[in-house]
């Protein structure tokens, strides 16, 4: 008898209250039609704008759709990822990610996804006059050393090289 084909390796799909969240249900069927198991991480702000569509992007991913920490005792349901895409990333996600600042658990998961070697996209979402701010090159910089593939829009995000700098199937 052949072995059982592999499971599909575990993307975590992060995101914030940028315009292209909006459009995040496309980029979770780009990621699966690639091979990607995908889970959907949002920040509170953004769970708050696609909270008509929590039900289906559940449905879609199959995992439940998670905006914050566990409590004390709550098991964790998410299987484990191989790699995580950032996007869109706000200028405050970013700085909160290089400074370590964790008050949401899509930047904590990822500040510590970073320690543990995950591969780390991040596709800022940052309009001209937050990006002229002296603290944002800086935060790239620190994101770049920390290990993470920092891929800037032009215009538009790029999510199917995300997939690739992520080590997409």
């Amino acid at each position: 008898m052949p072995p059982p084909p592999p499971a599909p390796r575990v993307l975590y799909l992060f995101g914030t209250a940028a315009f292209p969240v909006l459009g995040i249900r496309t980029v979770i069927e780009q990621a699966q039609a690639a091979g990607w198991d995908v889970c959907l991480g949002l920040t509170s702000t953004a769970a708050d704008w696609l909270a008509p569509d929590i039900p289906a992007l559940t449905e879609l991913t199959g995992h439940l759709v998670k905006a914050r920490y566990r409590r004390p005792g709550e098991p964790d349901l998410l299987p484990a990822p191989d790699a995580i895409l950032f996007g869109p990333a706000t200028f405050n996600s970013i700085n909160s990610l290089a400074q370590g600042l964790t008050s949401s658990w899509v930047v904590g998961y990822t500040a510590e996804a970073l320690g543990k070697g995950v591969p780390v996209a991040v596709l800022p979402c940052v309009n001209d006059a937050l990006a002229a701010h002296p603290q944002y090159p800086r935060s790239l910089a620190t994101l770049r050393e920390a290990g993470a593939r920092v891929l800037l829009p032009t215009p538009d995000l790029p999510w199917s090289q995300a997939l690739v700098e992520v080590g997409g199937p």
